[in-house]
């Protein structure tokens, strides 16, 4: 009898609650000081990579292929025949390479690894769909073309105190507004097919951009039924003020605020507000 694993990377930003419902395995990617390391959300928070980013800006690294292959072994104990791996974007980390080198070569399980081009609650959104789908049929493919499917409806955006972060990772992308930044020029960025950062709009002030994705979500789901994230870094009651100024624009079927891991906070700097959401 098949039984479907879904596995995905600390990028993916899901609550703990999600990840135990649905027994997700989660493969800590990691953050490393000149001194010390990290594996992200289980050995680090948010709040400690913001507190000390002035000081050091960390770097981060892939899981390490320990961790890969004892989660494997931890599925293939439990009884499960078959895993679908949904990563963080190839074009932003090494992870699917790394994840797909390693199964290829496993033989406990029988292993699929799915590049989501995106990443944080993006990817989190994809990983708990494709989850539904692993607990109730019994075929890879159904689980990866939902995963698909979920991919190609999101729609979201976020919004930067500083871009400074972005680029000391190399994270830039095709985000424009170096030169803006001056001007106080906030670029709101997404993430494309490609999984790669791009600008979508440009707003002066941080009122104006943060206002400006409320209007990207009124006019995107004004009529509709859709589940919502109101995704920050370290900006928690900006993001339950924007959460509460749109609870009411078309019909939320789930709605939550989440906080980016402390992976992904280190290429953006504290003060990150956005959006991620599709509909349902």
């Amino acid at each position: 009898m098949k039984k479907i694993a879904i596995l995905t990377d600390s990028a993916c930003d899901l609550p703990d609650s999600i990840i135990e419902k649905y027994n997700i395995k989660l493969l800590p990617l990691r953050i490393i000081y000149h001194d010390r390391e990290y594996r992200d959300r289980v050995e680090i928070k948010p709040k400690e990579v913001y507190d000390n980013i002035e000081k050091e800006v960390p770097k981060t690294s892939l899981p390490v292929p320990e961790d890969i292959l004892s989660a494997f072994d931890s599925l293939a104990d439990e009884g499960y025949t078959d895993a679908v791996v949904i990563t963080i974007s190839s074009n932003l980390s090494g992870t699917f390479n790394l994840i797909k080198l390693l199964a290829k070569d496993y033989e406990r399980l029988n292993i699929k690894v799915y590049d989501s081009k995106t990443l944080g609650i993006f990817l989190g959104f994809i990983v708990k769909e494709a989850a539904v789908i692993a607990h109730t049929q019994k075929n890879m493919e159904d689980v990866i073309d939902r995963a698909k499917e979920i991919r190609d409806k999101l729609k979201g955006c976020y919004v930067l105190k500083t871009l400074t972060y972005l680029r000391k990772g190399g994270r830039i992308g095709k985000v424009e507004g170096t030169v803006g930044e001056f001007f106080n020029i906030k670029p709101i960025i997404g993430i494309n097919d490609e999984g790669v950062y791009f600008t979508i709009a440009k707003v002066r002030g941080r009122r104006k951009s943060i206002s400006k994705i409320k209007s990207m979500i009124m006019e995107e789901f004004k009529d509709k039924k859709y589940n919502i994230a109101i995704i920050h870094g370290g900006a928690e009651e900006e993001a339950k003020q924007l959460y509460n100024s749109i609870k009411n624009i078309g019909n939320i079927i789930e709605g939550h605020i989440s906080q980016i891991s402390p992976a992904l906070g280190v290429h953006t700097g504290p003060g990150l507000i956005g959006y991620v959401a599709y509909e349902v």
